[in-house]
């Protein structure tokens, strides 16, 4: 398997993560509050709504990134190597945009997140 692929489990993991951090951060979470935890996610302030923030825009991220991996793979137009350079650069930037959001640095933060955007565009562009 490639180190590309691999990136898109660990992009699978990153809103497991978030909502873990969002959940346990807050202090008031138990497993006997897990009937309804949307709910639950709704009510939170501070660290932990921004981590639940972040698990959500880690969701909506997956399915590009995935979906970019797997089509420079089928057309083979990329080397390996850049595929996989860019999947790393791409969880680097997705960590750096969890730690922005966790952290409250917006403005970074909305620059990391074109940083992430303009690497999934690569994967096209580098497969055409």
């Amino acid at each position: 398997m490639t180190v590309a692929f691999w990136c898109v489990l660990i992009a699978l993991l990153l809103p497991i993560v978030c909502t873990s951090i969002a959940k346990f951060s807050s202090g008031r979470y138990s497993l006997g509050r897990n009937h309804d935890p949307r709910a639950f996610l709704d009510t939170l302030e501070g660290l932990p709504r921004r981590a639940n923030a972040a698990q959500l825009n880690s969701l909506e991220a997956f399915p590009a990134f995935a979906a970019a991996v797997i089509i420079a793979d089928i057309l083979g137009n990329a080397e390996q190597v850049t595929q996989d350079v860019l999947a790393v650069l791409f969880i680097t930037s997705r960590l750096l945009y969890i730690i922005c959001y966790l952290a409250d640095w917006a403005m970074l933060r909305s620059a990391v997140w074109f940083v992430g955007l303009g690497l999934i565009i690569s994967f096209f562009v580098v497969s055409a």
